[in-house]
């Protein structure tokens, strides 16, 4: 039996993914023609299409104007001594940050190597008017305890989750004190942080098939801004950057979420409910993952799998036919890629459709937004999970044995 450990699959892929893109120099003004690529900035690019929507990278030149390096922006934090505002228990796929081999249960320690260990606190919302300073009753700032440095601007009933209470959050959530750490971090200053521990429980995918090991982390991701909930997710990927945080959200298994109040991290008990943090979820997730994976289809199948979930009228206009054409496309492609790896099968398409709907799929960004915030909030706040459960029960109609 092979066991594939999600964190160094994805390792792998993503080394595999930059060296294909250095030995591909020419092929590299194509993706910017295509608008899978755009510059902003000198030298500097971001991804628009694809499972690695909104990831940013450094193009490095010779002096004849040609590509020697693309480097992959890991976007963690340097904390004052250079090092990366980071801690995992094995070498991330960037190779930075501060590794302890195996993992520690100590907390004052990941505090300390993740660049964590700070305290957010709030101070009065303050502007001036006429040469006076006056105060915003109704909102505060938070700001870092140590540094001072602003992190956002929030409702004067905000009450901040601090750092430490995330790792303590877990403990409790799992029932375990001696859980070994395996990963934390920061990101954009401190504005967001993640914590993980892995969880005991396996989940295997047709185990006598594909085999597929699925190894359930629990992360913590905690916003200091205002702009979001401390938020649990159970996830098989361990979010050691920014690129993975969105992978995070995008294969979580589920989640819970509250608002910064007074008593939020009490609900301990609603968090374990919600999440689903039980052997019983667990054997019913694999039962219907595997029935997936054992139920071949057909193209045609999987086209009216997609015909189902996005009708469309006889009498559509010629945009809307173009539209409709595109996405049919799009996800075919991706479904090919994913027969490759588990075969044509129902479990194929479903991750298909899941990663059409994150990372394919347009987004239009409101006025304020880039299309990557966009795409990024609408992962967080479940806008697909409706059309994804959807697509769940539609696949697990066509079970054949």
């Amino acid at each position: 039996m092979t066991i594939t450990d999600v964190n160094t699959a994805f390792a792998a892929e993503k080394a595999e993914q930059i060296e294909s893109v250095r030995e591909r120099e020419r092929g590299f003004q194509a993706r910017i023609d295509r608008g899978e690529i755009r510059m902003i900035g000198a030298d500097q690019y971001e991804v628009l299409s694809g499972w690695d929507t909104g990831e940013r990278f450094t193009v490095s030149r010779n002096t004849q104007g040609e590509i020697e390096r693309i480097i992959a922006n890991h976007g963690l934090d340097e904390q004052a001594d250079g090092t990366i505002a980071l801690y995992a228990s094995s070498p991330a796929w960037h190779g930075l940050g501060q590794i302890i081999p195996g993992g520690t249960t100590d907390i004052d320690t990941v505090l300390r190597l993740s660049g964590l260990d700070f305290e957010v606190t709030t101070v009065p919302a303050m502007y001036e008017w006429q040469g006076e300073m006056r105060e915003h009753v109704d909102q505060r700032h938070t700001v870092r305890a140590d540094t001072g440095a602003a992190l956002g601007a929030v409702g004067a009933r905000y009450t901040p989750i601090q750092n430490r209470t995330g790792f303590v959050f877990l403990q409790e959530l799992v029932g375990r004190y001696d859980v070994v750490w395996e990963s934390a971090g920061l990101l954009r200053g401190g504005k967001r942080v993640f914590i993980t521990i892995r969880l005991p429980e396996s989940v295997t995918v047709d185990a006598e098939g594909i085999n597929d090991i699925v190894v359930p982390y629990v992360a913590i991701m905690n916003d200091h801004s205002g702009n979001g909930q401390f938020q649990c997710v159970v996830t098989p990927w361990r979010p050691v950057c920014g690129n993975t945080e969105r992978f995070a959200v995008r294969d979580a298994v589920t989640r819970w979420a509250v608002r910064h109040t007074a008593g939020a991290t009490s609900q301990i008990k609603e968090a374990r409910r919600t999440l689903g943090l039980s052997s019983q979820y667990f054997e019913q997730f694999a039962a219907e993952e595997t029935a997936l994976a054992r139920t071949d289809i057909a193209i045609a199948d999987f086209h009216q799998v997609i015909a189902d979930l996005w009708p469309l009228d006889d009498e559509a206009s010629d945009r809307k036919k173009n539209n409709h054409a595109a996405r049919l496309d799009a996800l075919s492609d991706v479904f090919r890629t994913e027969t490759e790896r588990v075969g044509r099968t129902a479990y194929a398409a479903e991750r298909a459709i899941t990663d059409y709907l994150d990372h394919v799929a347009p987004r239009r960004p409101g006025k304020s937004m880039t299309e990557e915030v966009a795409r990024a909030t609408a992962v967080l706040e479940g806008a697909d999970d409706e059309m994804k459960s959807k697509a769940h029960r539609r696949l697990l109609q066509l079970r054949t044995r």
